[in-house]
This record gives structure tokens, C-alpha cells and sequence, in this order.
């Protein structure tokens, strides 16, 4: 197996981190706008190990997050809906809007959204179109709040910095949380917000330590630990 070499750059901004410490989220938060070397605007990322089997349905978690910053990028959302409700969804600020042409275009490969929202009453056609949509994190749930008739503000909240997560098979959310330009205020609360709704999403099955570690980091850049208990003391 090849060992995966950093580059000089990356190695020069690793000198600024204690690998060892674990920082408080304020600190860490400073730190990583010390560690980009990227010359584009950075995404910056919660990753969470969670004490969750999620083989277990009592284990699982997913959820979504109200970034109050926003995510830093154009959200794009298609909507899958019929009669009135497809000018109620276009009149909110959907970018596609339809039903059967949508989904003939997703099982031609088009996937040029961010995230599909659907009313109940299409989902036994858009149903469908799970081998494509569900492998991609793309298709409607009502656990993520995206099968809804309530269209205007479930497209608001989504463009406005909605994210959804889900826990992957190693116990392992990676959330992403705006980008490095924000101010240190703005990246602290979308932080905070990423990290209590992951508290809040714990399922009734978890049993021990739910939150084993946090990390913060950006794109491309190195990871900083953060100190547990002081992490998920923020609040909102």
C-alpha cells in the first residue's frame, strides 16, 4: 500500500500544531485559519467519532444542522412535486421543479443539484430512484426533513445553510461547517450548531461514551483534536 506524502507547504503549517494537545474550539478555530496554504477558500469540516454501532437501527444517527452563517456556497434544490405545489417550491426559490421529467433525467445520470426535496404524495415514483439518489446522500427522507409538504420553508432553510448528516458504517460524521473566509464568530457558530444538533440527534440505542472525538479541519489541511468536554459544552 503507498504511503500518502504531504507536500512541503503542508508540512511547513503542521509545524504550527501540537499533535499531542487538545485545543479548546476558539483556539482551534484561530489556528486553522493560521494552517491554509490553499490558495482557494477552504471548506471547513467537523468530523466526529461517535461510540454508535450503526449496523444497529437503535444506533443510528442522522439529523440535520441550521449553520446560522451558512454553508458559504450556492445551494442547489430540486424539488419533486405536482400541481400546486410546484409554483408554491418555484415561488420559494427551487431550482428545478417537476416530477416525471426530473426523474427521467436522474435515470439518464443528471445530478446537477445539491440536495431533492419531495411532497408524500410522489415518492412511490420517486421511490425509483434510490439506487441512484440514496448511495449520493441525495435522496428525500423524512428523518432529514426532506419529504415534506411544507416546500417554502424547507427550501428557505436548506439555501439558507441547512445541512443534513449521517453517521457512515465506521461511526464516523463528516459535517461540513462554511468556509475558512468566514470571521472566527461565524465559524464558531455554525461549529456550535453542527455540534448540539449532532448531540441532540443521539439515539435511544447508544449506551457509553457517545462522543468519542472531534476534529476541525479544512480542506487539504491538517486536523486539530479538540478538547471533548469543552466542545460540547457550546451552545447555540
Amino acid at each position: 500500500m503507498a504511503i500518502k506524502k504531504h507536500g512541503k507547504k503542508y508540512l511547513e503549517v503542521s509545524k504550527l500544531l501540537e499533535v499531542e494537545k487538545l485545543y479548546e474550539p476558539k483556539e482551534a478555530v484561530e489556528l486553522l485559519k493560521k494552517l491554509n496554504y490553499v490558495k482557494f477558500d477552504p471548506t471547513v469540516e467537523v468530523h466526529m467519532k461517535l461510540g454508535v454501532d450503526p449496523r444497529h437501527a437503535d444506533q443510528m444517527v442522522r439529523g440535520v444542522a441550521m449553520l446560522p452563517a451558512g454553508t458559504g456556497k450556492e445551494v442547489k434544490v430540486l424539488v419533486f412535486a405536482q400541481g400546486e405545489k410546484v409554483s408554491e417550491a418555484e415561488t420559494a426559490g427551487a431550482d428545478f421543479v417537476g416530477l416525471d421529467d426530473l426523474i427521467k433525467q436522474i435515470e439518464g445520470d443528471w445530478l446537477g443539484f445539491d440536495v431533492a426535496i419531495a411532497t408524500p404524495d410522489v415518492m412511490g415514483k420517486v421511490g425509483r430512484l434510490g439506487k441512484k439518489l440514496g448511495p449520493r446522500g441525495l435522496m428525500p427522507s423524512p428523518k432529514a426533513g426532506t419529504i415534506t409538504f411544507d416546500l417554502a420553508k424547507t427550501i428557505r432553510e436548506v439555501k439558507a445553510g441547512r445541512v443534513e448528516f449521517k453517521v457512515d458504517k465506521t461511526a464516523l460524521l463528516h459535517i461540513p461547517a462554511g468556509k475558512l473566509s468566514f470571521s472566527e464568530d461565524s465559524l464558531m457558530s455554525n461549529i456550535t450548531s453542527v455540534i448540539d444538533a449532532v448531540v441532540r440527534a443521539r439515539p435511544s440505542g447508544a449506551k457509553g461514551t457517545y462522543v468519542k472525538s472531534v476534529v476541525l479541519t479544512s480542506t487539504m489541511s491538517p486536523s486539530i483534536h479538540l478538547d471533548i468536554p469543552t466542545a460540547l459544552a457550546l451552545k447555540p
